[in-house]
């Protein structure tokens, strides 16, 4: 008799424990899109928390500084390290994103100081959320330096 309140007390505890996890995992989930699936599943994912990232279109580029708000565009770049692999590396796919016109792209905004490395061709990885516009609120932006792939970026037709 006794033996079976502790084993009931010890239940309830294990179960609690199992549920605030479960809980605090389901609600602190992110989800990774690329572009495409973003433009494709918008109405879907309003407001859910995303992980995107994509090729930063360099004329789109605007910065506030007395609010600090940024607004860019970014066109689709796969996920696929395999894929970027076959198609000439990230220089030459985030070049070919930029360049291609038919390309899924989204507008992001942006809060915070700019960047240097905010430019043309970067690769911006981004963690936010789709509002009912259509338009990416970016929490936190990553950049990887374009100069780094420079070597590898295809000479530009004059």
């Amino acid at each position: 008799m006794k033996n079976s309140k502790f084993i009931i007390g010890g239940l309830l505890i294990v179960a609690a424990v199992v549920y605030l996890i479960a809980s605090s995992t389901s609600a602190s989930a992110e989800y990774f899109m690329t572009i495409e699936e973003v433009v494709a599943q918008q109405e879907e994912i309003v407001g859910k928390s995303l992980r995107i990232s994509g090729a930063v279109l360099g004329d789109t580029i605007e910065y506030d500084e007395e609010t600090l708000n940024i607004t860019f565009t970014v066109a689709h770049v796969t996920g696929d390290n395999d894929e970027i692999e076959s198609q000439g590396g990230l220089a030459k796919v985030l070049h070919d994103a930029v360049r291609e016109e038919d390309t899924p792209r989204l507008n992001i905004v942006y809060n915070g100081p700019m960047p240097d490395l905010l430019q043309n061709e970067a690769q911006a990885i981004m963690t936010g959320y789709v509002d009912k516009d259509g338009t990416f609120y970016a929490d936190e932006l990553l950049l990887k330096c374009p100069t780094k792939y420079e070597e590898a970026v295809p000479e530009q037709v004059e």
